[in-house]
């Protein structure tokens, strides 16, 4: 979906949501490193958020309660987001760029990839493009895995190395996200799986409620929890204490770690978990939210 076109002179604001695996298969491996995956991806409205505005040159400042992990880090996937579609489209625009980071770094939410797709619809909006989510598909693609389905900002089976999309319909629900304070490293946790490789078949029934849903989800898991638990203890009891919250209907880790989810029908629930957790654990993080659907693209703010 093309954000409105942007008034000349004035910064667009685009919000990057977290990024969850409800399941995560690796089928195998490829000759360059990149392993094969089949899962179900879905977004929650927990976000990033990135602020373009014009400029000289091409900057990014990170603030948020999570800009201090970010210090010092090697690179930034929203500048190789900008760089790469400002050579695509030849533009010689500059932006001062503004990353307020919400969420958790290095924790299975997507975030640097989610922060990657929200540059490149705002800078798309800013300058002028035109590109939309369909034209920005292949720069996506090139700055990595999970770029795409992030541009997409919605529910998802994905296969390959994770750009193979088919949507999927899910039922409303509600999320408690934690995290229990230890980051890991994704590189980290694929080189430390050593199977077993495959994945059953994707389920065709469509879940009309969050019992239902989390039938399904339960004939499947998380392959890399084993390798991540090992690295973060933490995660097994995380998980744990997730499915003891009242109202949880199913509780994993999502991507490569450290975080887990738990799934609620209700938001009464899913706020009373998350407080239980913030008040139990002060070295955790934790927060409710819901899925978000069906907007075909990332949400101006």
């Amino acid at each position: 979906m093309s954000l409105p076109s942007n008034e000349a002179g004035t910064s667009v604001t685009v919000a990057a949501p977290a990024k969850l695996n409800l399941y995560l298969h690796v089928l195998g491996r490829r000759d360059d490193g990149y392993h094969l995956l089949d899962s179900l991806i879905v977004f929650a409205d927990l976000h990033d958020v990135v602020r373009a505005a014009p400029a000289g040159a091409l900057t990014l400042d990170v603030t948020g309660p999570f800009a201090p992990a970010l210090e010092g880090a090697p690179g930034n996937l929203i500048l190789t987001a900008a760089e790469r579609l400002s050579s695509a489209a030849g533009c010689r625009e500059g932006a001062h760029i503004t990353l307020v980071k919400n969420i958790p770094v290095a924790a299975g939410l997507g975030g640097g990839s989610a922060d990657a797709a929200a540059a490149l619809m705002a800078l798309d909006q800013l300058w002028g493009l035109g590109l939309g989510a369909a034209g920005l598909a292949d720069i996506a693609a090139g700055i990595g895995a999970d770029v795409p389905v992030c541009l997409e900002s919605r529910s998802a089976f994905a296969g390959g190395i994770g750009g193979e999309l088919t949507p999927a319909r899910l039922p409303p629900l509600w999320l408690v996200i934690a995290n229990p304070g230890r980051p890991v490293a994704t590189a980290d946790v694929f080189g430390a799986f050593d199977g077993p490789f495959g994945s059953p078949a994707r389920f065709t029934d469509v879940a009309e409620d969050v019992g239902a849903l989390a039938a399904l989800l339960r004939r499947r898991e998380n392959q890399l929890t084993p390798a991540a638990a090992a690295m973060v203890p933490d995660i097994a009891d995380l998980a744990a204490q997730l499915t003891a919250l009242p109202g949880c209907e199913l509780a994993r880790m999502s991507g490569s770690g450290a975080s887990c989810f738990g799934l609620f029908t209700h938001e009464a629930q899913a706020r009373d978990g998350a407080g239980r957790l913030d008040r139990g654990h002060p070295g955790w993080w934790a927060a409710s939210a819901r899925l978000t659907e069906g907007r075909g693209g990332l949400t101006s703010i």
